[in-house]
């Protein structure tokens, strides 16, 4: 049987066997390394979290304390990281989240996490190519060059159109339409050059450093939750936790890793170790360099490197920051054909998502028709909306997957894990507790969109999914 018929649960044993059954269809390529699990958390995390929303954390929420931010949204990552490498080690399977709910809560809470996960995977992508665009147009703009404003700004900020944005999200999918193990090769590449280039960031500002502008640290609340204070700490967090979406990434990936036991562990946590110490390295730099309130900007490193006076560098800077933001679109686009992937083969979508390619061995169709909707996002819709929703539908996802741990530490607790952890009911507890805490730093209206969002989600599943995911259904090739 598929599913339990009670509640609509799958059985792990079933999600195996389902993903190992070569009648279902070409399988997607397993060929990717430990390695690569870490250039992709790296590639992932490192983007607009770090060259884009840091600027307007600063400015509108944190100020200087955007380091004590990072840091808390960094203590929530580690006990979601551990728990979600319990779960990718002992189900190493696409799907992530999706797939961990699916066998813990049944097939509706299953449906509600993977239209979730839209959020966080196609916004995601949608809001680092908004910087991207921002970073570009200050590269041409050193260059004596500039695109009309109607053409580079989505309305609301002041333009018709965001080409810009919308021209990489295309140029990545055709990308990852070919072939993973060539996007994993061009990622690695990209990542290591990323964090050179941070790297350097990090040590030349710190040879300009004014430390006065770190006074005081937590700047007083202007009598508005959220505005500066420690209440701002926490509604920085819950804007900055969009640069740790990288677990889920990586988890998306376990399906085509060669030792996924081994490797889910490494890709998971050494990331978040790596991510971390670049994040609050560059937060007290950049606060250092250039006062709090005149970082809300799209490009907010790139105006760091320009109040230190170094022109030649500044350009370097910019290249290093369109390299990060590239690598996080890529691993976002990726992710998000993966949900659909997984989706698709329990008959929760159209089996167009579950389609894979007799040569590339991807997800292509999925994949193109994801990248254009995304690419229309991002040609659409401002940064400062997409990234609260990324931050809030991340969040949801992450409190999941430490439910899935408790509740499978009792459903089945005699299951290998190649990972355990340890202190799992307090790891999980925490964790769960920690994002619930960053969700209400979070404005109401995010909250409202977030609740339309699953609302349209909901409507679908009682419309299609709801039928066609019966429990019991077969897989779809």
């Amino acid at each position: 049987m598929a599913v339990t018929r009670r509640n609509g649960r799958k059985p792990i044993a079933r999600i195996l066997a389902e993903h190992a059954d070569a009648a279902a269809g070409p399988p997607l390529a397993r060929n990717l390394t430990a390695f690569s699990l870490v250039c992709i958390g790296v590639g992932a995390t490192v983007g607009a979290g770090i060259f884009v929303l840091t600027g307007t954390a600063a400015a509108q929420y944190a100020g200087p304390a955007l380091v004590l931010s990072f840091l808390l949204g960094a203590v929530a990552c580690a006990f979601v990281g551990l728990c979600y490498a319990e779960l990718a080690a002992m189900i190493p399977v696409p799907g992530s989240t999706y797939t961990y709910t699916y066998a813990t809560l049944g097939r509706f809470c299953a449906w509600i996490i993977g239209w979730d996960l839209v959020l966080e995977f196609a916004m995601a992508a949608a809001t680092v190519a908004v910087g991207w665009s921002g970073y570009a147009q200050s590269l041409l703009a050193d260059l004596g060059l500039r695109l009309p404003t109607r053409l580079a700004s989505a309305p609301g900020a002041g333009g018709l159109v965001n080409l810009p944005a919308a021209g990489i999200v295309l140029a990545l999918t055709a990308l990852l339409v070919r072939d993973n193990r060539d996007a994993a090769r061009a990622n690695a590449a990209l990542v290591a050059l990323k964090v050179a280039i941070i790297l350097a960031f990090v040590a030349v500002g710190a040879a300009h450093l004014n430390p006065a502008l770190w006074s005081p640290l937590v700047p007083p609340n202007t009598g508005t939750f959220g505005a500066f204070g420690w209440s701002g700490v926490l509604r920085g967090a819950g804007v900055v936790f969009f640069a740790f979406i990288g677990f889920e990434t990586v988890a998306t990936a376990v399906g085509e890793t060669r030792a996924p036991q081994r490797d889910a562990p490494i890709g998971l946590l050494g990331a978040l170790v790596l991510t971390t110490i670049l994040y609050v390295a560059v937060a007290a730099v950049l606060t250092g360099l250039v006062p709090y309130r005149e970082l809300d900007v799209a490009d907010p490193i790139a105006k760091a490197i320009d109040a230190i006076g170094l022109g030649a560098f500044a350009v370097v800077i910019k290249l290093g920051a369109l390299v990060g933001l590239t690598t996080s679109a890529l691993t976002a686009l990726y992710g998000q054909a993966r949900i659909f992937y997984a989706m698709a083969r329990d008959r929760l979508l159209p089996d167009t998502f579950a389609r894979v390619h007799p040569v590339t061995r991807t997800p292509a169709l999925s994949q193109g028709l994801i990248g254009v909707l995304t690419a229309l996002v991002a040609a659409f819709v401002p940064i400062d909306i997409l990234g609260e929703l990324v931050s809030i539908g991340t969040l949801l996802a992450f409190i999941l997957v430490c439910a899935a741990v408790l509740i499978l530490r009792r459903t089945e607790p005699d299951r290998p894990r190649p990972f355990r952890v340890r202190a799992a009911p307090l790891v999980a507890g925490l964790g769960i507790l920690t994002c619930l805490a960053l969700m209400a730093g979070l404005p109401g209206d995010t909250w409202i969109r977030l609740a339309v969002w699953l609302g349209i989600g909901l409507a679908i599943y009682a419309g299609y999914g709801r039928h066609s995911g019966e429990p019991g259904a077969a897989p779809r090739a």
